[in-house]
């Protein structure tokens, strides 16, 4: 049976990846764009070019059902999320608040929701972080993906979540140049761990790229066994 693929977050780094990995392999993929977006026609464009349908849904409670209830998915790929200078650039377009809790948190359980109201629940696959414990974390960023995983685990809806260390690359439409610092130095240090018998520590807090990570996600999703599976970074290589 082919798969279908719902992709939420499908413009950004990890999320083009999920699109293009997915199409290639065999899997129906709706790339799901907001319809407000700056560069909606350049990857609306792109994604028509691989193969992929776009939706232009709004981020509305009912729209977002209709369009998943048009698509039937068999798996919806969570992978929203902003940063505080994005969040204060599209506050300073579009007015309204923008941020951890409204798009991370507000956006992805929304989607989840629209999940609920289908006659057959697809596979949520979600994007979450690294350094998740039993506790609720004081951090914003971390926080709101608590959250989510607690919905998750709560809720009726099968899924998969994914909790990568530093996501960086050098294509990154944003530089992010403490997290690309921070990325490299880990890395160096996780490196010379590896060669010092610390091959586990090393994979568990190594940086991927956007297509190391897409890769993994896509086979964790077509992947029975990885339904109610939560995976650190060290089951994503």
């Amino acid at each position: 049976m082919n798969s279908t693929f719902f992709v939420a977050g499908a413009t950004g780094y990890t999320g083009r990846e999920v699109v293009r990995v997915g199409h290639e392999q065999g899997c129906s993929v709706v790339a799901h764009i907001r319809p407000e977006s700056t560069s909606r026609e350049r990857w609306e464009g792109r994604f028509s070019e691989i193969g992929a349908e776009v939706d232009l849904s709004p981020w509305t409670a009912e729209a977002m059902a209709a369009a998943l209830e048009q698509a039937q998915p068999s798996h919806v790929f969570a992978l929203l999320g902003t940063t505080r200078s994005r969040a204060s650039e599209e506050e300073a377009r579009r007015g309204g608040e923008v941020s951890y809790e409204t798009v991370d948190y507000g956006l992805t359980k929304l989607l989840l929701d629209a999940c609920t109201q289908l006659s057959s629940s697809p596979r949520f696959v979600y994007l979450s972080s690294m350094g998740l414990g039993a506790e609720e974390p004081s951090n914003a960023y971390l926080n709101v993906r608590w959250r989510i995983e607690q919905a998750l685990r709560e809720g009726s809806v099968p899924f998969t979540i994914v909790r990568p260390s530093f996501i960086t690359g050098p294509d990154r439409d944003e530089s992010r140049p403490g997290e690309r610092i921070g990325a490299a130095v880990a890395d160096g240090a996780l490196t010379l761990v590896g060669w010092l018998g610390g091959g586990r520590l090393r994979d568990r807090y190594q940086s991927l790229d956007n297509t190391e990570l897409a890769t993994a996600m896509v086979r964790l999703a077509l992947d029975p066994t990885a339904a109610g599976a939560t995976v650190e970074a060290d089951g994503l290589r």
